[in-house]
C-alpha cells in the first residue's frame, strides 16, 4: 500500500472519531444543565431526584467513553512528554507506532475480552439501577465499555496507518 493510500484510509477512519466526538461533545452542555438543575432542586427546594442525579452520571460516562477516541485523534490524551517533545517527526511517528502496538491495541483488546461477560450479564437481566427511582438503563451504560474499546481500536488503526504513511513518504513530502 502506498503512503498516500495509507493516509487516505487513516483519514476515513478519523472521520468516525470526529463525527462521534463532535456530537458527544454536546453532552457536556447537557451535563452542565442537569448538574445545575440537581443543585437548584437540592439546595433551593430541599428535594432531589435519583433519576436526575443518575442522568448526570450517564451523561458524564457517555461523554467520556464515546469521546475517548476523538481525544486520541486530536492528541488530547495525557502523555509523558519528557522525551517525546524532543523527538524529530520521524522519532515521534515511531514512538506513536510503538505506543499504539504495545499499549493501546493490547489494552483495548483486553478490555473487549474482559467486558464481554460483564455486559452480556447486564443485558440478560436488563440491569437497572439498584436505587428506587433510578434509571433502568445500566445495561446500556455498561455497553459503552466494549463500544469505547472498539472506537479506540479503530482510532489506533488510523494512527498506525498514518504513522506508517508518514514514515514511508519520501523526505520532504507532507500530507495535508
Amino acid at each position: 500500500m502506498s503512503p498516500a493510500a495509507l493516509l487516505s484510509l487513516s483519514d476515513r477512519l478519523d472521520r468516525i472519531s470526529t463525527v462521534i466526538g463532535r456530537n458527544v461533545a454536546w453532552l457536556g452542555l447537557g451535563l452542565v444543565l442537569v448538574t445545575f438543575v440537581v443543585v437548584i432542586v437540592r439546595y433551593l427546594f430541599d428535594s432531589g431526584s435519583i433519576a436526575l442525579q443518575e442522568s448526570a452520571l450517564y451523561l458524564h460516562a457517555t461523554l467520556f467513553m464515546l469521546g475517548a477516541a476523538w481525544t486520541l485523534k486530536i492528541d488530547g490524551h495525557v502523555r509523558v512528554d519528557v522525551f517525546y517533545r524532543h523527538f524529530s517527526l520521524r522519532g515521534k511517528a515511531i514512538a506513536d507506532l510503538v505506543g499504539t502496538l504495545v499499549f493501546l491495541l493490547p489494552t483495548c483488546g483486553f478490555l473487549l475480552w474482559i467486558s464481554q461477560d460483564y455486559v452480556d450479564a447486564a443485558w440478560r437481566v436488563r440491569e437497572a439501577s439498584p436505587e428506587a427511582g433510578g434509571l433502568p438503563f445500566v445495561y446500556l451504560l455498561k455497553t459503552l465499555i466494549p463500544v469505547t474499546a472498539v472506537l479506540l481500536i479503530l482510532q489506533g488503526f488510523s494512527q498506525l496507518l498514518r504513522r506508517l504513511g508518514e514514515l514511508l513518504q519520501p523526505a520532504g513530502s507532507t500530507h495535508g
